[in-house]
Parts: C-alpha cells; structure tokens; sequence
C-alpha cells in the first residue's frame, strides 16, 4: 500500500481554487437536485465529467419515484455512465454532488474506480467521505477517491434545509 503522503485525500478548497470547470459541474448538479425536487424527491443531484470537463452522465434522487433504495443521485449518474461506457469501470471520471455520498454510493464510487468525487455540503447524519465515515480514504481499499469539498455549499444546504422545512410543516 502506498505511504501517508501518496494519499489521495484533499483538504476542502478555498473558493479561489476551484476552476471554471468545478463551478460549471456542481451548478449541473445544483440543477439536477432541483429536479430532484420537483418531483418530490429529497434534492439530491449529481454529474460525472470527463477530465477535460466534457459532461458524461447526470443523475438526481429517484429513490421513491422508482420504488429503488439505491437510486440515488450518484448511482443514477453513474448507472447511465456505465450504460454509455459499456462498462462498470469509470477511470478518469469525476464525480460532482450536493450531498456528502453515503456509504452505498461512497463503495459504488470505489468499485467503479471513479477519479474523484466533490461535495458541495456534508452529510452529518450518513456522510461517508469525512463526515461519519471516510470510506473513500479508507486504506484498506485498493483505490482511493480523491474527495474535495464546500463548493457551493451554501446553495446545496438551504436547497436540502427548505426541502425539509417544507416537508414538516405539512405533516
């Protein structure tokens, strides 16, 4: 196993350091988990893109729309870049999401040997990538996610805080 400083962990970016394309991708997901929303699903959305930034799949919760446990928005994303690939390896790929990913879609990202995956806001109660569990850095695995996050935090939170708000002044 490579040694502590071959780690692939990042520590969260300054908003000085993220690129144009970074902004671009989680704005996708920002869109995708409006979608998400719409359709009475916790706002949840994701895109994969290519190292050149080229977009190559996208995803948002389906989890009860389609009756799935494991639709969500990363697996989505992923399922159709596995579908375009012809392929369940994703070299190279990165990952863009509101959400911190939970453990399921932390693993799918692990098996699928995805690059990279970055978060807008963590997951206090299931995260699995710093917040509860850190999954993708664990060293057990024979590969890594590089994992970055807090772009566009803000958004992504209060799009989850007034989702929720919502839902208990209705019940």
């Amino acid at each position: 196993m490579s040694g502590e400083a071959d780690r692939p962990r990042t520590a969260d970016h300054a908003p000085e350091s993220w690129s144009e394309i970074d902004f671009r991708s989680m704005q996708l997901a920002l869109e995708q988990a409006r979608a998400a929303e719409l359709i009475g699903e916790v706002p949840v959305g994701a895109v994969v893109v290519d190292a050149s930034g080229e977009l190559v799949g996208v995803g948002h919760n389906r989890v009860i729309t389609d009756s799935d446990p494991t639709a969500h928005a990363e697996i989505v994303a992923m399922r159709r870049v596995g579908a375009l690939l012809e392929n369940y390896r994703m070299p190279g790929l990165r990952v863009y999401v509101t959400l911190e990913p939970c453990a399921m879609c932390a693993m799918a990202m692990i098996h699928a040997r995805i690059e990279e995956v970055t978060y807008a806001t963590a997951d206090p109660k299931t995260g699995a990538c710093g917040s509860v569990f850190d999954l993708v850095d664990d060293p057990r695995h024979n590969h890594r996610v590089r994992l970055r996050s807090g772009l566009l935090a803000a958004e992504a939170s209060q799009m989850l805080s007034g989702f929720f708000r919502a839902r208990r002044t209705r019940v």
